[in-house]
């Protein structure tokens, strides 16, 4: 059997030429060009975009959830929280004696007296202490997020949890996380979080050449992201992804071990959740818990639906379209800024339910018509979302 090409040579052309400007281009123009030249990005943009190709991810492996297996999951959010706390540990441990207090302790375990708590440690508590190494913090910003998904998924897809069911329980995980990460004595920083980072590896985390290697992991972060979930969705896995969200219980019924295909994806989607986070972290300088809460993962929704569901590019035009709007929004209308998300996402689902992504195929077939190419009724172009798939097995199996 012939099989099929990640990319065809002109996704490619495209795909190389999107991550030269991106990742290439746009730098260059930052570090080469004078402030007063027209071609240059200054620093707080290119720290910008960063941060809207972080949160490009979070949409990715939202959309591989909702778009391709049928799981809304409303807690996508916590997974990028936790990497972004692995990584706010690291950094807040590099401070040294550059805080408020003079400390060798970050600022509130001084204030919250945990020199009295964790006497033997010298009031830094245990579980902080290996994440003064860069290696186990990114690896923390893996394996925890990836951990919490496993023993949630395993317990939630072993009891057949779908639908709206999964999504209110999501939701409670990641409500009853951030109360507890709000709490002062959870040793997170409580309802502040962590803050006022000033070194990564040793470089100022503030200087104009380390914001742009932040800038350029991001680009290569979102880049790999992509084809990874590129590759899975074109993969054999990705046919019983998409069959098990148009019927799962057609694909029980051929024989395939529907919750561990669910349980893999949603732990992959956790782990990729929370590289995104550690990198917005490192590049916005602050996490708290209300990164995690119920409604940043309706965002994320709002993002890839506007984009396109079901797509894989969808998801990166909806995250950094809908946050360059909010960062736009916030400033201009701060009071209308939810009632304009509220009224985009309504607009959205009511007359584009395609997403943006379907706006060229829609446009064409218009048109069609107006040139009596197309079908002379007035139909409305199908979704990007992917046909049914059939499965046709006889044994079970495991992605």
């Amino acid at each position: 059997m012939k099989r099929t090409s990640l990319l065809s040579p002109q996704q490619w052309l495209i795909f190389g030429g999107i991550l030269l400007v991106a990742g290439v281009v746009l730098p260059l123009c930052n570090a080469f060009f004078p402030p007063e030249h027209i071609l240059h990005v200054s620093n707080f943009t290119l720290n910008l975009y960063g941060k809207y190709l972080t949160l490009a991810v979070l949409a990715l492996g939202v959309d591989l959830l909702w778009g391709y297996t049928g799981l809304l999951s409303l807690g996508q959010s916590l997974f990028f929280a936790l990497g972004g706390y692995a990584m706010g540990m690291y950094l807040l441990l590099m401070i040294g004696k550059l805080g408020q207090y003079k400390s060798d302790l970050p600022d509130f375990m001084v204030f919250l007296d945990f020199p009295a708590r964790f006497p033997k440690t010298a009031g830094l508590p245990p579980h902080w202490i290996p994440f003064r190494n860069f290696g186990f913090a990114m690896s923390a910003a893996v394996v925890v997020p990836g951990l919490v998904a496993l023993i949630f998924g395993f317990l939630a897809f072993r009891s057949r949890i779908k639908g709206v069911y999964f999504s209110i329980l999501t939701q409670a995980l990641t409500y009853a996380a951030s109360l507890m990460f709000f709490r002062n004595d959870f040793t997170f920083g409580g309802n502040n979080g962590l803050t006022d980072f000033k070194f990564i590896l040793g470089h100022d985390i503030n200087a104009p050449g380390t914001r742009r290697a932040l800038y350029i992991a991001s680009v290569i972060l979102l880049a790999s992201v992509f084809l990874i979930g590129r590759w899975l969705t074109h993969s054999k896995f990705g046919k019983i992804q998409r069959a098990v969200r148009d019927s799962e219980n057609r694909v029980l019924f051929s024989g395939y071990a529907t919750a561990h295909y669910k349980l893999f994806i949603f732990v992959l989607c956790a782990m990729l959740s929370g590289l995104g986070g550690a990198l917005y972290v490192t590049q916005v300088g602050i996490i708290n818990p209300s990164e995690m809460t119920p409604d940043k993962s309706l965002e994320a929704i709002v993002w890839v639906a506007v984009g396109g569901r079901g797509t894989l590019i969808g998801p990166i035009i909806g995250a950094i379209s809908v946050n360059a709007l909010k960062s736009w929004a916030t400033r201009a209308y701060p009071d209308l800024w939810l009632i304009i998300i509220g009224v985009l996402f309504v607009l959205v689902v009511l007359f584009l339910p395609g997403g943006i992504v379907s706006v060229p195929g829609r446009f064409s077939a218009w048109l069609a018509r107006r040139r009596g190419l197309g079908p002379s009724t007035d139909t409305m172009p199908p979704m990007p979302i992917e046909k049914k798939s059939k499965v046709v097995a006889s044994t079970t199996h495991a992605p």
